[in-house]
C-alpha cells in the first residue's frame, strides 16, 4: 500500500513537471518557426495542459479501467471550474471578457452537453470519437480566425538560436517521458488503492487523479489571476475543458471504444453540465468572477466529491 501511494505521488509530480517542460519547448519551438503567440496559445499549450487527462485516460480506457478514464474527465472539468477558478477568483476577482461569453464559453457549455448526450446509450464510439474530434477542429479553427482577426498579421516573433532550439527539443522529450510514466503510475497506483479501500475507479477517478492532471491549470490560472491578467486565467480553463472532452474523450472513442455505466454515473454528469452553465451565468452577471463567487465554485468542488463518495 504504502508502495502505492509513493508511486502516484511520483505519477503526479512528473505529470505536473512533465506538462511544464512540455509547455516550454513547444511553445517555444513554435515561436522559434514563426507561429504568432495567440495561435501557440490556442493550440501547442491547450494541448499541453490536457496531454495529462490524454494519457491518464487512454491509459485506463486500454487497460480496461472505464472509471478512471471517465472520472478523470468528468472530475478534471468540475476541478477546472469549481477549484481552479474558484482558487483564482478568491486571489483577486477576474473580469471576464464579452467575446469570451460570446464563443469561447457557449461552446464549453455544449460541449459538456454533447458529452454527457452521447455516453446516454452505454457507449463511446468511434463515431462518436469523431464527432467529438470534429468539434475541436472547428473550436480551434474558429478561435484561430478569430484571433487573426483582433491582432491583424503584423506581429513579429523572434527566431531562436541553434543552441537553444535543441535545448527546447530535449525538453519537449523529457517532458513527454514525464508524462507517459506519470500516467502510467497514476492509472496502476490508483486502481490499486481504489481496490484496497473499496473505493470505486470512478470515485478515484474524479478526485485524486482528476486533481493531479488538474494542477498544471491550477497554476497557471492561479498566477495569471494574481497578476491580473484574467483573459489567460478563465480561458485556460474553458480551453481545457473543451480539450478534456473533445481531444482526450474523442480519442479514447476513436481507438479503444468502451461501455460504461451511464447509470451509475449520472450525478457526475449532471454536475459537470450544471457547473458549466452556472459559470456561464455568473460571468454575464456584470462580467466579472467576485471573490464570494470564487467561494461559491470552491465550494461546490467539495460538495460534488463528497457527494460522489456517498452515491458511489
Amino acid at each position: 500500500m504504502i508502495l502505492n501511494v509513493l508511486l502516484l505521488c511520483l505519477g503526479l509530480a512528473l505529470l505536473c513537471s512533465g506538462s511544464e517542460w512540455m509547455v516550454r519547448g513547444a511553445a517555444r519551438l513554435a515561436l522559434s518557426a514563426s507561429i504568432r503567440p495567440i495561435i501557440v496559445g490556442l493550440t501547442v499549450v491547450a494541448f499541453a495542459t490536457s496531454a495529462p487527462e490524454l494519457l491518464v485516460s487512454l491509459i485506463a480506457a486500454v487497460r480496461g479501467s472505464v472509471g478512471v478514464s471517465l472520472g478523470n474527465i468528468l472530475g478534471s472539468n468540475v476541478a477546472n471550474i469549481g477549484l481552479v477558478l474558484g482558487a483564482s477568483a478568491l486571489v483577486r476577482p477576474l473580469k471576464v471578457d464579452k467575446k469570451l461569453l460570446r464563443r469561447e464559453m457557449p461552446f464549453m457549455v455544449g460541449a459538456s452537453g454533447l458529452f454527457w448526450l452521447i455516453c446516454l446509450d452505454g457507449r463511446i464510439g468511434r463515431l462518436d470519437g469523431l464527432i467529438l474530434l470534429a468539434g475541436l477542429a472547428f473550436f480551434l479553427v474558429l478561435s484561430i480566425v478569430k484571433a487573426k482577426e483582433k491582432k491583424g498579421t503584423s506581429e513579429t516573433i523572434p527566431v531562436g538560436k541553434g543552441k537553444n532550439i535543441l535545448w527546447d527539443i530535449f525538453l519537449v522529450l523529457i517532458g513527454m517521458a514525464g508524462l507517459v510514466w506519470g500516467a502510467h503510475f497514476i492509472v496502476n497506483s490508483a486502481i490499486f488503492i481504489a481496490r484496497q479501500f473499496g473505493f470505486s475507479e470512478v470515485f478515484i477517478g474524479l478526485s485524486i487523479v482528476a486533481v493531479g492532471t488538474s494542477l498544471p491549470e491550477l497554476a497557471t490560472s492561479v498566477v495569471a489571476g494574481a497578476k491580473g491578467e484574467h483573459d489567460i486565467s478563465i480561458g485556460n480553463v474553458v480551453g481545457s475543458n473543451v480539450f478534456n472532452i473533445c481531444m482526450v474523450i474523442g480519442t479514447v472513442g476513436l481507438f479503444n471504444p468502451m461501455s460504461l455505466d451511464i447509470g451509475g454515473m449520472q450525478f457526475e454528469f449532471s454536475a459537470m453540465f450544471l457547473i458549466s452553465v452556472i459559470l456561464f451565468i455568473c460571468c454575464r452577471t456584470g462580467f466579472i468572477i467576485s471573490r464570494l463567487e470564487g467561494l461559491f465554485f470552491v465550494l461546490c468542488y467539495f460538495l460534488f466529491v463528497g457527494l460522489s463518495y456517498l452515491l458511489a
